[in-house]
């Protein structure tokens, strides 16, 4: 932060990617220059019906883990002009803020201090990109005019520390795309469950269109080793469903592994090409969550492996798989496993196949 700021804020950006989904540290962005309009106040944010029951949570700070009751109290949407006299980062130019209020209790015995378990909560759309965070503060001493003022308090720092039974409400200022309608307010700690809250009826938009409807029927290509080029394939979603920590019993598991649950994703692959193809389009697959997660398939095993007896188990997983290549004109189905947090769930599957200038393909998950 290297600017005097006119408005009286100095705007420290944080580019979270949302209740432990993939990282991906941004860079820092700076509060504006100084402006006449300086005490002029945003329009009023549209509040949006989002679900607030609240939940038993954990916050994780340093080390230690406290015992929380967590909650959204209320979502409003923005404008862009709220943020004029904040210089953001290029990347966030143009997307739409969203003013997200929460409230937590402090259930244990010692004070909650450090960021705050507001810093756990962020706001998804339906295909489980999650919102950006910007934090703001009052913390110029040289300012000459008062800062505007943001919706429900989305300019204020947080309490330094709760204590015990004390409760904390906090905003928090959650950068979205424009054009898109959030589906998921989300809570998520490492050493806790990940806690979901329907926005409206939780299936925000599809994605500008991007989405395909489950079950849809798609164009790809996919090139093998001893193919010349990228054969022609098309691709359907069969299902997207739970499975049982108990399915992985024979598998070695990590410490975090053994807490997660297991979702197994089939897709059926046709090869509609001229070529024969090797059946190891399943390591185009990829899954995200209404937590914001994108999660990659697990390596357990080889599916191709026969069984013996009847189907238990992660063996459930399983589709037939040919010993060779797939022949044109023949189909086949793959299956693999990707591990989730308790109480997180598949919002969108997607395929990336190869070959020139084929696109990444994207369906709802259920």
């Amino acid at each position: 932060m290297n600017g005097v700021v006119g408005a009286g804020l100095f705007a420290l950006i944080l580019t979270a990617c949302g209740a432990g989904g993939t990282d991906s540290a941004g860079t820092g962005g700076e509060a504006g220059a100084g402006s006449d309009e300086g005490t002029s106040k945003p329009a009023a944010a549209t509040a949006l019906p989002v679900e607030s029951t609240a939940r038993k949570a954990t916050w994780t700070d340093r080390g230690a883990t406290h015992q929380l009751e967590v909650s959204p109290k209320r979502l409003a949407r923005g404008t862009a002009a709220d943020l004029k006299h904040v210089r953001l980062d290029d990347d966030l130019k143009g997307m739409v803020p969203y003013y997200l209020t929460v409230s937590y209790t402090n259930t244990g015995s010692v004070p909650v201090g450090g960021a705050g378990p507001q810093a756990s909560f962020t706001v998804t759309l339906a295909d489980g990109t999650p919102g950006r965070a910007i934090s703001l503060w009052n913390a110029n001493p040289l300012a000459t005019k008062a800062s505007p003022s943001l919706p429900d308090n989305c300019d204020k720092a947080g309490p330094a520390s709760v204590a015990p039974n004390d409760t904390a409400t906090v905003c928090r200022l959650v950068m979205l795309p424009k054009g898109h309608d959030p589906a998921t307010v989300v809570y998520s700690d490492e050493a806790g469950d990940t806690l979901l809250w329907k926005v409206g009826d939780g299936k925000g938009d599809d994605n500008g269109g991007s989405l395909l409807a489950a079950g849809t029927t798609a164009d790809s290509s996919y090139e093998g080793l001893t193919n010349k080029g990228a054969v022609p394939i098309r691709v359907t979603p069969r299902s997207v469903r739970a499975g049982s920590l108990a399915d992985l019993a024979d598998y070695d598991l990590s410490d975090t592994q053994k807490n997660l649950v297991p979702w197994y994703v089939t897709f059926e692959y046709r090869n509609v090409g001229k070529e024969k193809l090797l059946p190891a389009m399943d390591d185009g697959v990829g899954l995200r969550t209404a937590g914001g997660r994108d999660i990659q398939p697990v390596p357990l095993l080889d599916f191709s492996f026969a069984g013996r007896g009847e189907a238990e188990g992660i063996d459930q997983c399983r589709g037939h798989v040919p010993n060779t290549r797939l022949e044109p004109n023949s189909a086949l189905t793959l299956c693999t496993v990707h591990l989730l947090k308790k109480g997180d769930r598949p919002t969108m599957v997607s395929f990336e196949g190869e070959g020139k200038g084929v696109k990444t393909l994207t369906w709802r998950a259920l």
